[in-house]
């Protein structure tokens, strides 16, 4: 089963700045990237510094509407750079984001299909 047979939901093309820390304090920065996709349940971090499967990260990131959302989000799928035209990244679950942040990335997903 591939990790699209996994999501339960839908991930939409949207680019927005992420910051993201560590939640267990290894990395003592804060490293800034940017999703290539986002869903209710997630988002897809495009990086060449990558975190390992099962961490927890720290996020925060603003919505275009100015909104600033956080949220706890584990590493659960890493792409390295092949050489081909695998773009390197994270996919990284919400495992931690408030109600009032989770509808309003659903109206921002929506609006934005």
């Amino acid at each position: 089963m591939s990790a699209e047979d996994k999501r339960r939901h839908e991930r939409h093309a949207l680019e927005l700045p992420i910051t993201v820390s560590d939640a267990a304090n290894r990395v003592m920065a804060i490293i800034q990237f940017d999703t290539q996709d986002l869903s209710e349940g997630g988002a897809f971090v495009r990086s060449n510094l990558l975190f390992e499967i099962g961490e927890t990260l720290s996020l925060a990131f603003s919505l275009p509407d100015g909104r600033s959302v956080r949220a706890s989000g584990k590493v659960v799928r890493v792409s390295r750079d092949t050489g081909d035209d695998t773009v390197p990244g994270m996919g990284i679950m919400f495992v931690d984001l408030g109600d009032a942040d989770r509808e309003a990335l659903v109206r921002t997903i929506a609006r934005n299909q």
